[in-house]
């Protein structure tokens, strides 16, 4: 049973909450600011989002009949039967209840505005497959990724810890959000099909594979373009670190290409543990280059 909800949490995605906040730490400590306890906090809570999200479109996967006996991804708890539907639905609501109440501790920490940043993270979080208008089954997943998991979770936890939002703390997050999306982007390349006899009309779904070719090496790009902005704007060389594994990227999306089936499940971890790599180089990188 334990092992069945740590499953449902889906730990291999769990890189894409922890890097942004990894990543704007580094920043705070490159402005002159730390403080671990914000940090923690921050972690936590984008940890906690994640994982209720993940468990909320196990569910709304399951009910609107995106997860079937043909889907070519990993298991899904519900739709297999090792969780039931009502249970997962009851723990992913307070998952996110948990977040939100330990969200709180920043509200008192840096002040009211990011009450309303973590509402708004926690209604999206939902209503990406949950909810009247799911996001992901209207092409909208994408812009959730991006901008949450990227921009909102930077500069998020960089304002926490300064107090200041910054052009570099964007690009930074830009950047992870792009690379985080490339992961979405896997994924969807893979269920294109299924999505497609489910209504779930994701960017790939509607507008086919060489689409979600085009899109992983065109955000691919747009990460390093911001990384290269970034490294401008603060002259500092060391920055640009995560260059040394743009082959590895590039590569990534060559295998996108010429890999079908459940073999993508291979690239979409690669993707994901790219992104961690890049983080990490990233963080240590500005760390370094203080």
């Amino acid at each position: 049973m334990l092992k069945d909800w740590i499953d449902a949490a889906r730990p291999k995605t769990l890189p894409a909450a922890v890097v942004p906040v990894l990543m704007g730490t580094a920043e705070a400590k490159r402005m002159g600011f730390f403080d671990w306890w914000p940090v923690v906090i921050c972690l936590v809570f984008s940890v906690l989002v994640q994982i209720a999200t993940n468990m909320a479109n196990d569910y709304y996967d399951h009910i609107r009949g995106a997860d079937t006996k043909d889907r070519l991804g990993p298991e899904r708890l519900v739709a297999s039967g090792r969780i039931e539907p009502r249970a997962m639905l009851i723990v992913s609501l307070l998952v996110f209840l948990v977040a939100f109440l330990i969200g709180l501790n920043l509200v008192a920490y840096r002040g009211w505005e990011l009450l309303v940043v973590g509402i708004v993270s926690i209604v999206f979080g939902y209503g990406y497959t949950g909810g009247p208008f799911p996001l992901a089954y209207k092409g909208l997943g994408d812009v959730f990724v991006v901008f949450f998991f990227g921009l909102v979770a930077t500069m998020g936890a960089v304002y926490v810890i300064t107090g200041e939002l910054t052009m570099q703390a964007g690009l930074l997050g830009l950047s992870l959000g792009l690379l985080a999306n490339n992961i979405l982007v896997v994924n969807n390349y893979r269920d294109r099909d299924t999505d497609k006899a489910a209504n779930k009309m994701t960017l790939i779904a509607r507008w086919g594979a060489n689409f979600g070719l085009a899109q992983y090496r065109v955000q691919l790009v747009g990460a390093y373009l911001c990384l290269a902005l970034y490294v401008t704007s603060t002259g500092e060389p060391w920055h640009a670190l995560p260059l040394l594994i743009l082959p590895l990227g590039l590569r990534l999306a060559a295998a996108l290409e010429t890999t079908e089936g459940k073999a993508l499940n291979g690239v979409l971890a690669k993707t994901a543990a790219f992104l961690l790599l890049y983080g990490v180089l990233s963080a240590g990188s500005i760390v370094a280059g203080v």
